[in-house]
């Protein structure tokens, strides 16, 4: 079932397609949680993302599977499978709409990593996204927030539509994570025991 928990504070939004989720989110997850100041942070593993194409991803039962287990120890972690429930192709504009028709007292947060920004300019009426969140963009250690530059006028344009969030330098990605896993190697390091564990005992990505 969907996590709709909600109210009058301050909620985070954290989509992907946690195809497995791994420490990068984790430590992003903690420094969005810490930064923003959010009361909760929702993990909202993606149905069908219409920007991903070509290899299939785990089946949705996993993926919520796996994200409870990289949440579990921190109660302002909630998994919010609405997403997985929804027909069709993933948008976040139709997410963050439902959720403020939900919850419309809430102040929501989209926290997204640089690479998702520097997309950011293809994503469905980005624009009036903009207009009903604050961005929180991981940018890469070192280095200032960077997106095409009809965002970043847009986002300029609005004081603290924008936020930077400030990320420790972290190599892990899921693929690695996927390509590891499909040759047996220890992904604990990558993923924490219980994750590696649940993807062990359930031959996720072994072939």
């Amino acid at each position: 079932m969907a996590v709709k928990l909600g109210g009058t504070g301050r909620t985070g939004l954290f989509g992907g397609s946690f195809d497995p989720p791994h420490l990068g989110h984790l430590s992003l997850a903690h420094c969005a949680l810490t930064q923003l100041s959010l009361d909760q942070l929702l993990w909202m593993p993606a149905g069908r993302p219409w920007q991903k194409t070509g290899r299939g991803l785990a089946a949705p039962l996993h993926r919520r599977a796996m994200a409870e287990l990289m949440v579990a120890g921190e109660p302002r972690f909630l998994v919010d499978d609405s997403e997985l429930e929804r027909d069709g192709a993933s948008y976040t504009i139709d997410t963050v709409r439902a959720r403020q028709t939900a919850h419309p007292a809430e102040q929501l947060f989209l926290v997204i990593g640089q690479d998702q920004f520097e997309r950011f300019h293809t994503w469905r009426d980005w624009r009036a996204l903009i207009s009903l969140v604050t961005l929180a963009v991981a940018a890469r250690a070192g280095q200032e927030v960077q997106g095409s530059a009809e965002v970043m006028e847009v986002v300029h344009a609005e004081p603290n539509k924008m936020l930077k969030l400030a990320m420790p330098a972290m190599q892990v990605s899921s693929t690695q994570v996927r390509e590891l896993a499909s040759r047996n190697e220890e992904l604990s390091p990558l993923v924490g025991d219980a994750v590696a564990g649940y993807i062990a005992l359930h031959r996720l990505y072994s072939e």
